[in-house]
């Protein structure tokens, strides 16, 4: 099910994106190919984060790299992220795309793939929450999950990936909305930036982590504070730059 919601997630997040892309006259091809690079990309950008934040445990015994485990392992999302957004300003550039418009046009589509993904986790018990005594607590009681992942089995836990299936899903539904009222190019991609960041530093509080904390904070809570002032200065700049009339529209693009 982790591997049929993941196709099932990039398949929709392109149908988004190539939707997207037409309405706002991108190359269908050059859309399509940098969607698809972006997945392999955020593949191996969540693997290497995994071995960066597990690097003691891979270090002592480097044969866990080339398991069956390490390969069924969903990785660090924001090490995804991070890759597949670095290869994709080094294609946009390449090709001569409008930078801050394209990054708008994926911004739905990362948050919806993203969603199915978080599904995906929910189904195979990775990426689970600390304990919990709410009236919406799961128990994990499959014992692949914790073969896979570790999961506590018969032990009530927040369902952090339900938590984040259902935010991200509420995230596109905003973003596809908020691309279609005519922002300025780069607000889009920089509300997904803003809400994702506070989000996923929150959530951090409740779910579990292998690696310990840095300060009292997560990796990806370190990384979510450093992406937050990105997304803020994407959203604000186009606000203080604008004269009387405004920006330039999303829709007319901006290199």
């Amino acid at each position: 099910m982790y591997g049929a919601m993941v196709a099932a997630g990039v398949l929709a997040g392109l149908w988004v994106v190539r939707r997207l892309g037409t309405r706002v006259k991108l190359n269908d091809e050059h859309i399509t190919n940098l969607a698809i690079y972006c997945v392999f990309a955020g593949l191996a950008g969540a693997k290497l984060f995994m071995f960066l934040f597990d690097w003691e445990l891979y270090a002592s015994r480097p044969g866990e790299i080339f398991t069956l485990t390490t390969l069924q392992a969903a990785g660090v999302y924001q090490g995804g992220f991070l890759l597949a957004l670095g290869f994709a300003l080094w294609y946009i550039r390449r090709n001569q795309m409008p930078v801050l418009t394209t990054m708008d046009v994926f911004a739905p589509g990362i948050a919806l793939g993203h969603a199915f993904g978080r599904i995906g986790c929910f189904c195979a018990g990775c990426c689970y929450g600390t304990e919990c005594r709410r009236a919406w607590a799961v128990e994990f009681n499959n014992i692949e999950a914790y073969k896979l992942s570790g999961t506590p089995l018969g032990v009530p836990l927040h369902p952090t990936q339900l938590y984040e299936a259902a935010f991200n899903l509420a995230l596109f539904a905003f973003l596809y909305r908020f691309f279609q009222s005519g922002p300025r190019a780069g607000q889009v991609f920089g509300a997904y930036l803003t809400l994702y960041s506070v989000f996923r530093f929150c959530v951090e509080f409740v779910r579990h982590h292998e690696q310990g904390l840095l300060w009292g904070l997560s990796n990806t809570q370190w990384i979510s504070m450093a992406t937050l002032p990105i997304g803020l200065w994407l959203y604000v700049r186009p606000l203080l730059t604008a004269g009387p009339g405004g920006g330039t529209p999303a829709q007319a693009g901006s290199h």
